[in-house]
């Protein structure tokens, strides 16, 4: 395990030797400046977790030097020491960003409690900088595979929006188009990106069930409700919260939804009085909402409110070029992860996949490429690799899958079997109990090879 680093800056030359032998004894690396531009040298030329700053230095004052710690590193642990103390003092420290403010003399016991939970603070933040920084990185806007027209206008209008303040922005598209893609490029390209991403699929969940969840309940708002519970949109406050497939939502929570939106307060099932967050709604729909309002299916009034910032996802088929960009980004992909000798597709190949319409979008190119480089031995694709349409077809008679044939050389079951599994998943939007419906198998037979094959 790393040891900590710590920074004492400190004129006085006991306190320095008492505090960096403490320190070594609890494990720490210590360092040690008589000066506040000392400190600050050595500040700027290693990384520290923790610095013990003095109130008062022989040549700028402490306040200075925490001021210009906060600028190189908002998430180090400064604990200010001061012979000399003050309320207004106390109150600027903190202010600066100080974690904490000590009086000398002071119990060594006493200060290292205080160390020991300023780094913990430190710990959580940074963890929380790093998961931000590698989603950021894993969902930046040039992560989004495409070079078409309509993809470039796309990009602009994801950044124009994650740079608002829009509250609401719905994004319209065929099933496989990449929605929940975009959706979590806007969050971590946007100042909410340090703060939580919830989402849920509308039509995954009972009416009752999704209420409870997006909303939370009260203790004995329902029969199962044992226990307050805080919903997404508690949960996600100042964050942002992606509602998919919304356009299939219940009228009920339709108007409990309409009335989030235009008052941003909301009340917990069986609950009495309002809650107010900062959250942007994202929300997502693959239903024609034109023909579900004329049908009474869904609220118009809901369909403005949402309908603010509209965002439209455009089919595979529409995008040209991209369609041979996915396709050898997928090939070198599942190459890699399958260990698979695979390594380009031939021209007849792609010309097949052109000439394809896609009806499932990106999500249906990229299983039909998995599968072709699982089964595959050939170095490179050729057309008979890639099945199009329905690749696997039950045949009610007797039982088996009739699309799929098994190669002359073999599979290996054990892929096949992972395979078919990451698609359940990936089709039921990681929920486990419907994945295990479209496999016919029960949960508990799914959460074994999830198990098995490492995908828990």
């Amino acid at each position: 395990m790393k040891k900590p680093r710590v920074l004492i800056i400190e004129d006085e030359k006991l306190i320095r030797w008492s505090l960096k032998q403490r320190f070594t004894e609890e494990g720490f690396i210590a360092d040690e400046a008589e000066t506040g531009n000392g400190g600050l040298t050595r500040f700027t030329d290693d990384v520290y977790d923790l610095v013990m700053l003095d109130y008062r230095l022989p040549d700028i004052t402490g306040l200075d030097v925490l001021r210009h710690l906060r600028e190189h590193d908002r998430d180090v642990v400064v604990i200010m020491m001061t012979a000399y103390s003050s309320v207004e003092s106390a109150v600027e420290a903190m202010r600066l960003g100080a974690f904490d403010y000590v009086t000398k003399p002071f119990k060594m016991d006493e200060l290292m409690f205080v160390v020991d939970k300023g780094l913990e603070t430190t710990r959580l933040k940074r963890q929380v900088r790093d998961f931000r920084d590698q989603m950021q990185q894993r969902f930046g806007i040039d992560r989004i595979i495409g070079q078409c027209p309509v993809m470039q206008e796309l990009y602009q209008t994801i950044r124009d929006v994650a740079a608002s303040g829009a509250s609401t922005i719905f994004l319209r598209g065929a099933s496989g188009t990449g929605k929940d893609l975009v959706a979590k490029t806007i969050h971590y390209n946007s100042d909410r990106a340090d703060r939580p991403f919830m989402n849920i699929t509308c039509t995954a969940l009972s009416e009752t069930l999704l209420e409870s969840e997006l909303f939370g309940h009260e203790r004995g708002a329902f029969t199962d409700a044992k226990a307050r519970k805080k919903g997404l949109l508690e949960l996600a406050d100042g964050g942002t919260v992606f509602l998919d497939e919304v356009g299939d939502m219940a009228a009920p929570l339709q108007a409990k939804l309409l009335r989030f939106l235009e008052e941003k307060v909301f009340r917990r099932v069986g609950g009495v009085h309002d809650i107010e967050v900062d959250v942007r709604v994202i929300a997502a729909t693959n239903r024609d909402i034109d023909e579900a309002i004329r049908e009474g299916q869904f609220r118009e009034d809901l369909y403005y409110r949402l309908n603010i910032i509209p965002v439209y996802m455009p089919p595979l088929r529409d995008r040209g070029d991209d369609i041979e960009l996915l396709t050898k980004h997928y090939v070198t992909q599942f190459a890699a992860e399958f260990r698979k000798p695979v390594r380009d597709v031939s021209a007849e190949a792609l010309a097949k996949l052109r000439a394809y319409a896609w009806p499932g979008n990106v999500r249906e190119l990229r299983n039909v490429i998995e599968r072709a480089v699982l089964l595959s031995k050939n170095e490179v694709l050729a057309p008979a690799d890639f099945v199009l349409g329905q690749i696997a077809v039950a045949d009610a008679k007797h039982g088996v899958l009739a699309g799929f044939r098994l190669p002359a050389e073999g599979v290996d079951l054990q892929e096949v079997e992972r395979h078919l599994i990451g698609q359940a998943l990936e089709l039921a939007e990681q929920n486990q109990t419907r994945a295990a419906k479209l496999l016919k198998i029960s949960r508990d037979q799914l959460r074994y090879r999830m198990e098995k094959f490492e995908l828990l």
